[in-house]
């Protein structure tokens, strides 16, 4: 028999953790290769971790919601022949667990934990709690600091100024403490939740991917000055050819030809034309991005939203573009995405459309700095100019609205980028092949 460390896999280059948040298989289970140990979720996107050997899960090193660092140990599964990695434990001597207990004590005399920030009576922007975690800043200590930015909230610089200048150092707590505290400790204190007074409504918690996408959307707009541009677009010609080609076109490529990947690629085209609009921002520094990730909404399963993301969307011809489309949207509704599906974008395009909405004001996608609503396309009169003169007709027409971050960007920048995409949009060639 040998055993082996079932690892949490690499995510994606800026994915570090993740929260396991189910065990599919306990300890005493037989696995085979490739199926499916235990779920686990980063900041957007759920997945499984498969194990790379059959045998039987002997151990579970970390439990549900606990946070693992990316090529950390999460599992034993014992094997069959072959010399796989050995892992060797020291059982804890009660003295051990002693000594480890009044360091827990002394430790918690210091500081408090600093993780559980949504405890704080504050808003905390994600800069904020990311420095606070890395110096061991703790809530209580949070909540004394007189914030500089607006309504008191504190910013950058008051938390780095005072990592400065405090007197003490909290205490670390190490590995092994943390791990006996789980153990010792008494549970932490829960807020209460709200009680129906009629005794006839529904009370439910918000899912961890909404209480992420409530955090974000919150952050987005207290970051940002959020300012609107909205244009009507003329597509007759796009529906047009759509229509005469999209039974073709999933024939040959065996793909769904939607409206969407004809609308990335204007908007990839009027980036390249604007580059201003493809720039993140980052305290008092601007990000200029050299590749052009559009991201997409698309629905979970669940009912939520999330933003994966098209790399190098303006190197791709419309056929690229679909598949890429179809792809991550497929993905995306059964619950595939893998992280690095939802990492790099550097614009986003929401089709607001899809339930009907004429227009919307979407909020950003932090930390970029423009993001486009699609409205519904819906035929309307309209003046058609003529060398013979105007007449009126039934067009296919659309509303184009553009958010954008008022901070770096102008009114000028905005308007002309939408203005833009409504020109590759209108101009659209109805003869234009496959």
């Amino acid at each position: 028999m040998a055993r082996f460390e079932l690892k949490l896999p690499k995510m994606g280059e800026s994915v570090a953790e993740a929260t396991i948040t189910n065990w599919l298989k306990e300890v005493g289970d037989k696995i085979e290769a490739d199926e499916a140990v235990l779920e686990i979720a980063t900041d957007k996107v759920d997945s499984e971790v498969p194990s790379e050997v059959s045998g039987i899960l002997v151990e579970q090193l970390f439990g549900k919601d606990d946070l693992v660092q990316v090529g950390q140990t999460i599992a034993i599964i014992e094997t069959e022949g072959g010399e796989l990695v050995p892992v060797v434990k020291e059982a804890a001597t009660p003295e051990a667990v002693a000594e480890v207990t009044k360091t827990v004590d002394a430790a918690k005399e210091s500081v408090a934990t600093p993780t559980n920030f949504s405890d704080s009576e504050k808003f905390l922007s994600p800069l904020v709690k990311n420095i606070s975690k890395e110096e061991g800043v703790s809530v209580a200590e949070l909540d004394t600091i007189s914030g500089t930015g607006k309504e008191g909230r504190v910013t950058k610089n008051d938390i780095l100024e005072h990592v400065k200048n405090r007197t003490s150092q909290p205490v670390a707590v190490t590995a092994p403490v943390a791990e006996v505290q789980k153990t010792v400790s008494a549970p932490v204190a829960q807020k209460a939740a709200p009680v129906s007074v009629s005794g006839g409504d529904e009370i439910v918690e918000m899912d961890r991917m909404r209480k992420l996408i409530a955090g974000y959307m919150v952050a987005s707009v207290q970051t940002s000055a959020h300012v609107q541009s909205f244009i009507e677009v003329d597509v007759t010609n796009i529906v047009k050819w759509r229509e005469k080609n999209k039974v073709a076109f999933e024939k040959r490529e065996g793909e769904k030809l939607t409206y969407t990947p004809i609308f990335m690629e204007a908007v990839a085209k009027a980036i390249k034309d604007y580059p201003g609009m493809n720039i993140s921002v980052e305290g008092d520094f601007i990000i200029k991005k050299k590749n052009i990730n559009l991201g997409m909404a698309a629905s979970l399963p669940n009912g939520n939203l999330i933003v994966p993301v098209i790399k190098n969307a303006d190197q791709l011809n419309l056929v690229g573009m679909a598949k890429a489309v179809n792809d991550l949207g497929g993905r995306a509704k059964a619950g595939k995405l893998k992280p690095d599906d939802t990492q790099g974008g550097t614009y986003t395009v929401t089709n607001v459309g899809t339930f009907g909405s004429v227009f919307g004001t979407p909020i950003l996608n932090q930390p970029q700095v423009g993001i486009l609503a699609l409205g519904a396309i819906r035929k309307m009169p309209a003046v058609i100019e003529t060398p013979e003169g105007d007449f009126i007709g039934i067009r296919q027409k659309m509303f184009l609205s553009h958010s954008y971050d008022h901070r770096v960007v102008d009114g000028a920048l905005g308007g002309s980028f939408v203005k833009r995409v409504a020109e590759y949009l209108e101009a659209f060639d109805v003869n234009r092949d496959l």
